[in-house]
């Protein structure tokens, strides 16, 4: 019986010195080949696009395209694990079904955890027999059902937000404000990676400031969306969006 082809691997990260360790990580790997190695986003893209390559080693944070925008933009076309030295974008691999999550700086020993996923997934051969044994899932792999929260970093925890428990999310200068049944909480982040974690089905951004729950709104009155007695604006290039996705008269 011949052996498995070998997992061919792209590594792309703007750092030269993530790039070179990683392929360090990749050659002492069993089952694995490097197709390309890169800190040029769009020649890791364009070789993906190719079919060249069944695992890709892609940073999140980058200039010219982030790793989210790639992620879209390759709809599936290999398996992706990301790496990051920021943890409040593990998250965002929920919607695009990655591998694993590497938080830099990235160790040998996770670096095999990862792949090993990735050879159950692909269908590779075992990186060692040691990696064959079940792993605990990183916070980035997607599970079995549907996801019903997220986890969002505030000024002392990483907190867990259930989507059925928020009203709706506020922009406050750098910061944004998620107003829950519970309380707010407050996050040094961004309105358009909030957009990225919720669920397009219930969730809509009615203005540059806010984004409701569908589910959460009591009526609407004068141009704006009522929610547990809070008047929310809906902009007018949001308008209709906003009508066609509540259906509205």
């Amino acid at each position: 019986m011949s052996n498995p082809s070998p997992i061919r691997c792209i590594i792309v990260d703007d750092e030269p010195l993530a790039v070179t360790l990683l392929a360090d990580y990749v050659a002492k790997t069993p089952g694995l080949v490097i197709v390309l190695k890169t800190t040029h986003v769009l020649e890791a893209l364009q070789t993906v696009q190719e079919g060249r390559a069944d695992l890709l080693f892609l940073d999140i944070q980058m200039p010219e395209l982030t790793g989210i925008q790639f992620m879209t933009i390759i709809r599936n076309a290999c398996k992706v694990i990301l790496t990051t030295a920021y943890s409040q974008y593990a998250l965002a691999g929920y919607e695009h079904d990655v591998v694993d999550y590497l938080l830099k700086p990235i160790t040998l020993d996770r670096f095999l955890i990862a792949v090993q996923k990735a050879k159950d997934r692909i269908g590779g051969p075992a990186a060692s027999p040691s990696m064959t044994e079940p792993t605990a899932p990183s916070p980035a792999t997607k599970p079995q059902d549907t996801p019903d929260h997220f986890f969002i970093k505030t000024e002392y925890r990483i907190q867990r937000v259930e989507f059925a428990g928020i009203y709706y999310i506020e922009a406050l200068r750098d910061y944004v404000a998620i107003h829950t049944t519970t309380g707010k909480i407050l996050s040094l982040d961004s309105m358009k990676n909030m957009e990225e974690y919720l669920p397009t089905d219930s969730f809509i951004r009615i203005h540059k400031s806010y984004i409701i729950n569908c589910n959460k709104i009591d009526y609407l009155e004068k141009g704006r969306i009522v929610i547990n007695k809070e008047y929310l604006p809906i902009g007018d290039t949001y308008r209709e969006k906003v009508k066609d996705k509540l259906k509205l008269p």
